[in-house]
C-alpha cells in the first residue's frame, strides 16, 4: 500500500468510527418531534437529556484519554464502535418512557469520548505532518456529518417508518465502521527524556473558553428542528435546513484542515475568528422567517462550529508525545458546554422562547471568542519562556506569534 493511500485509509477509519460513535445524541436531536411525541417529553427534556449525555462524557474525558494512550487506538477504536452500535440497538428496543430512553443515551457517551481520543491518537501518530491538520478537520467533520444523517433521517425515516428504525440503522452504520477503522497505534512506551511541561494552564483556559462555544453551538444540531417547527415550519423543511447546515459545516471543517497545513501558525486565532462571526449566525436564528433561518444556520455551522478540528490540530502540534491526553483537556470543556448549554438552553425555550435562547447562546459565542484569545496569548508567553530558558529551539518554536507550532 503505497503512503497516500495509507494516509486515505487512515483518515477515511476516523471518520467512520467518529461519525458512529457521536450518531446517537444527533438522532436524539433530530428525531425529537418524533421521540417526543411518543414518550411524552418538552424542549425542557430534550435539553436535559442532551446535557447529562455531555455531562458524563466531560466527567469520563480524562480517565478514557488516559486508557486510550495506554492500549493504543486500533483496540480502543474499536471498543467504541461495538459500544454505540450495542446502544443504539438497545435504544431503538428499550424506550417505554422517557426515563428508559433517558439512561440508554448516557450508556452511549463514553463510546464518543473513546472513538473521538483514539482517533486523535490514530491521526497523531500515523498521518504525515503535511496532511496533519487537513485530516483533523476531515475527521471533525465527523459532526456535522452526523448532523447531516440525522437531519436526513427525519424525512427520510423518522417520518416514515419510525424513529426507532433511524437507531436501528444507526447501529448498523456504527457495524460498518469496524470495517473502517484505524489500526492506528499500538501502545507506546514513553521515553524518559521526554518533557513533562506543558501549556496545561493554557490549554485549559482555551478548553473552558470552547466550553462556551460548544455550549452555544450544539443548540445547532440538538434544537434547531424543534425550534423551526415551533416557527411554523414543516419538520420535513426543518430538517433539510438541517442537513444543509451540517454540509457547509463539513465542507468549511475541510476547507479549516486544508489551510492549517499551509500556514506556520496562528491557527487559534483563526478559531476566535470561527466564534465571532458564528455568534452573528446564532443571532439571526432569533429573527423570524425561513430566510433568516437559513442564513443563521449556514453562518452557525458554517462558522460557530466549524473550528473543532483546527483547535485539536493546533493542541495535538503543541503536545505531540502525548495526543489523546493532552485533546483530552480541551474535551473536558468542550463536553462541559455540552452539558451546560442544552440544559440552559432548553429552560429559556421553554420559560421564555426560543428566541431569547439563540440571543443567549450568540452572547454566549462571543464571551468564547475572547476567552480563546485569553487563552491564545497565555500560549504565546508560554512559548516565549521556553524560547528564553533554551527548552525549544526557535526553529521548532515557530515565529514569536505561532501558537500553533510545537514549544515542546
Amino acid at each position: 500500500m503505497s503512503r497516500e493511500q495509507s494516509a486515505l485509509r487512515v483518515g477515511c477509519g476516523a471518520i467512520a468510527i467518529t461519525t458512529s460513535t457521536v450518531l446517537p445524541v444527533f438522532l436524539a436531536g433530530a428525531m425529537a418531534v418524533q421521540i417526543s411525541a411518543e414518550l411524552g417529553f418538552d424542549p425542557a427534556g430534550l435539553g436535559v437529556a442532551a446535557a447529562l449525555y455531555f455531562g458524563v462524557s466531560a466527567l469520563v474525558s480524562l480517565p478514557v484519554g488516559r486508557i486510550v494512550e495506554r492500549f493504543g487506538s486500533a483496540r480502543t477504536s474499536r471498543i467504541a464502535a461495538l459500544g454505540a452500535a450495542t446502544m443504539m440497538v438497545l435504544t431503538a428496543a428499550v424506550p417505554w418512557n422517557y426515563v428508559s430512553f433517558l439512561v440508554t443515551l448516557l450508556c452511549s457517551a463514553w463510546c464518543n469520548v473513546m472513538g473521538q481520543l483514539s482517533s486523535n491518537l490514530t491521526l497523531a501518530r500515523a498521518m504525515p505532518a503535511g496532511r496533519m491538520g487537513l485530516s483533523f478537520g476531515a475527521k471533525q467533520a465527523s459532526v456535522p456529518l452526523a448532523t447531516l444523517l440525522a437531519g436526513a433521517a427525519v424525512p427520510a425515516v423518522g417520518l416514515t417508518v419510525g424513529w426507532r428504525w433511524a437507531y436501528v440503522m444507526g447501529a448498523g452504520l456504527a457495524l460498518l465502521a469496524l470495517a473502517a477503522a484505524p489500526r492506528g497505534s499500538g501502545p507506546r512506551a514513553r521515553d524518559r527524556n521526554e518533557p513533562v511541561d506543558r501549556a496545561t494552564g493554557a490549554l485549559w483556559v482555551i478548553g473552558a473558553a470552547a466550553g462556551l462555544g460548544a455550549a452555544s453551538a450544539n443548540g445547532l444540531g440538538i434544537f434547531l428542528v424543534s425550534s423551526a417547527v415551533d416557527r411554523g415550519i414543516d419538520p420535513a423543511l426543518a430538517g433539510l435546513v438541517l442537513t444543509l447546515g451540517s454540509v457547509v459545516g463539513l465542507l468549511m471543517r475541510l476547507l479549516h484542515g486544508w489551510l492549517a497545513d499551509r500556514r506556520s501558525g496562528g491557527h487559534i486565532a483563526v478559531v476566535a475568528g470561527c466564534l465571532l462571526f458564528g455568534a452573528i449566525g446564532l443571532a439571526l436564528l432569533a429573527v423570524p422567517g425561513p430566510v433568516w433561518l437559513v442564513v443563521g444556520t449556514v453562518l452557525g455551522f458554517g462558522l460557530g462550529w466549524s473550528w473543532p478540528g483546527l483547535l485539536q490540530f493546533a493542541v495535538v502540534r503543541l503536545n505531540p508525545s502525548a495526543p489523546a491526553g493532552a485533546t483530552a483537556i480541551i474535551q473536558v470543556g468542550v463536553y462541559a458546554g455540552g452539558f451546560v448549554g442544552p440544559i440552559g438552553f432548553g429552560f429559556l425555550a421553554t420559560h421564555a422562547s426560543f428566541a431569547s435562547a439563540w440571543l443567549v447562546a450568540a452572547a454566549a459565542m462571543l464571551v468564547a471568542c475572547g476567552g480563546v484569545l485569553v487563552g491564545r496569548r497565555m500560549l504565546l508567553a508560554y512559548t516565549a519562556r521556553r524560547r528564553a530558558d533554551g527548552l525549544v529551539s526557535a526553529h521548532s518554536a515557530g515565529p514569536p506569534d505561532s501558537e500553533g507550532d510545537r514549544p515542546t
